[in-house]
């Protein structure tokens, strides 16, 4: 399926909206304008296998470009306009980019990236100065009907960098001669299990430079449905829109679920979301209490799933079968085996946790990084994320966290993740991160930084008060020995939490500034 077909069949039907601002964009429009990007791209001397990198927000052009290099057999690496200058100059220089595409909602970042790489071909949407050319303009010029040699592109992304340098992941093209409207078989599995079809109305909360996001809203494209695109996440403008546009599904990190339950009553339960057919989450384990909250709120239909930008593997959990194995995110889908492994690659046995790897999922490399391909992978071919977890005897993983993050005090393994997915259901709570400081006696102690819900709040007698919580409720060897406040916690826009930044600083400082 293509985007293509319902160009032809519903011409007028939106491909997409933007929230905020109302926009539609039809099929016969996105259509065209990917056309005739593809022309732009061939005239430039761009080939198959070549990289264009589109640093924008959430930009009504953001999809056209993505489908034009895709109709090229290009590969189109999106960049987050929060990074730095030096940060995307990286992803520039190591992606081999020939061209960027950028906003000027991104400032002034695009600019001094792209002056250092006097080779690039300098796009700029919405409106241009030199040394960019206007996009609309540049492409205006061109036929709104296919190039002659159409091939399939793919997308090249890099991870989040949470624990280091960012890793571009670059899958392989797919064949050739393979026709444009064949859709991959995650995407097919995708499509099934969530229930995208041309009647789908899909609200996307998130940014579109990340895997998930973009990857669902060209689903939808591919399937005929319609993307109702939010340039930014608001709790109450996201239930506003789902009763507005009478959404069906969307895709959620546990991080926005926090916001919306945190709403007033008076506001949360005033907009009717029940057209919602499927709400899906991932990217982050979601505390067992606000998913069942979730559940009560809108009902069996919050459905998750397991996965990384390398696609290596999969899982997928049902809310029904959620709710008899709570803190799962799910079965590996066939053909894809999960494996639980030591330290020295060797499969460990039921119950037990240990690094999770995948058979049977993607091949992947790390763009220009044969030492980090090699590094996540056994000697059997099995690939990690690097997450601990742990399989019960039916087959459904747990994730404990990143192998990276977990805390060894007193010789006692302790996940952080599990005392973040407790601490979160206090009441005075908005948002969490534990994680490891050193410690003479015990090798590390367990800390904690909090935001909370009313910066006013934030005095000690908030974070003794918390502290006991976690004691009654945990180990006590889980519960932290300190308690920092910050006003807000450094996440990505997707919803991970930059944990390594605040342990950093920590370990640094002793201790974080309260604002």
């Amino acid at each position: 399926m293509h985007p293509r077909l319902f160009a032809q069949r519903c011409p007028d039907k939106a491909a997409y909206i933007i929230a905020e601002t109302g926009q539609s964009v039809s099929y016969a429009e996105l259509e065209a304008d990917a056309n005739r990007g593809a022309h732009l791209f061939r005239s430039l001397g761009l080939q198959r296998g070549d990289v264009i990198a589109l640093l924008l927000e959430n930009n009504p052009f953001l999809f056209k470009a993505v489908w034009a290099a895709q109709r090229a057999g290009l590969y189109a690496t999106l960049i987050s306009p929060k990074l730095t200058v030096d940060e995307v100059d990286y992803i520039l220089d190591n992606s081999g980019s020939k061209l960027l595409i950028s906003s000027p909602a991104v400032g002034q970042v695009a600019t001094d990236a792209a002056l250092r790489r006097p080779y690039l071909h300098l796009y700029m949407v919405d409106e241009a100065n030199d040394p960019y050319i206007r996009y609309e303009n540049a492409i205006a010029k061109f036929s709104e009907i296919p190039i002659d040699d159409e091939s399939q592109g793919e997308v090249m992304l890099y991870s989040s960098g949470t624990t280091g340098r960012p890793k571009g992941i670059r899958p392989a093209l797919p064949a050739i001669e393979e026709p444009l409207a064949t859709l991959p078989l995650m995407a097919r599995a995708f499509a099934q299990i969530f229930g995208i079809t041309e009647e789908t109305v899909y609200l996307s909360p998130a940014p579109l430079y990340h895997a998930a996001p973009l990857g669902f809203c060209t689903l939808v494209h591919r399937l005929g449905g319609t993307v109702v695109v939010m340039q930014k996440f608001d709790a109450e403008f996201a239930l506003q829109l789902i009763q507005d546009h009478q959404v069906t599904c969307a895709q959620w990190v546990p991080t926005h679920f926090i916001r919306m339950l945190k709403l007033p009553d008076e506001i949360r339960l005033k907009y009717n979301v029940s057209s919602l057919q499927k709400a899906v989450h991932a990217a982050a384990p979601c505390p067992v209490p606000v998913k069942e909250a979730m559940i009560a709120w809108w009902g069996p239909i919050i459905d998750e799933y397991y996965s990384g930008t390398e696609g290596a593997g999969t899982t997928f959990i049902n809310a029904f079968d959620w709710l008899t194995h709570k803190g799962s995110v799910g079965r590996a889908a066939p053909p894809i085996t999960i494996h639980i492994c030591d330290d020295a690659g060797n499969a460990l046995p039921t119950g037990h946790e240990g690094t999770i790897y995948f058979s049977g999922g993607r091949a992947f490399s790390y763009h220009n990084d044969p030492a980090k391909t090699s590094a996540a992978r056994t000697v059997a071919g099995w690939a990690t994320l690097g997450d601990v977890g742990r399989l019960d005897e039916d087959g459904y993983l747990y994730l404990c966290d990143r192998k990276d993050f977990m805390i060894i005090s007193g010789g006692v393994n302790i996940y952080p993740q599990e005392i973040e997915n407790f601490m979160v259901s206090h009441p005075a709570i908005m948002d969490v991160a534990v994680f490891g400081a050193p410690d003479e006696e015990m090798g590390e102690r367990v800390v904690a930084v909090v935001q909370p819900i009313d910066w006013a709040a934030a005095t000690p007698e908030l974070a003794n008060d918390i502290i006991a919580y976690v004691r009654a409720g945990l180990s006590h060897v889980k519960a932290p020995r300190s308690v920092d406040f910050m006003r807000e916690l450094p996440r990505t826009a997707t919803g991970k939490l930059m944990k390594r930044i605040l342990r950093d600083e920590y370990r640094q400082n002793s201790k974080l500034q309260k604002a």
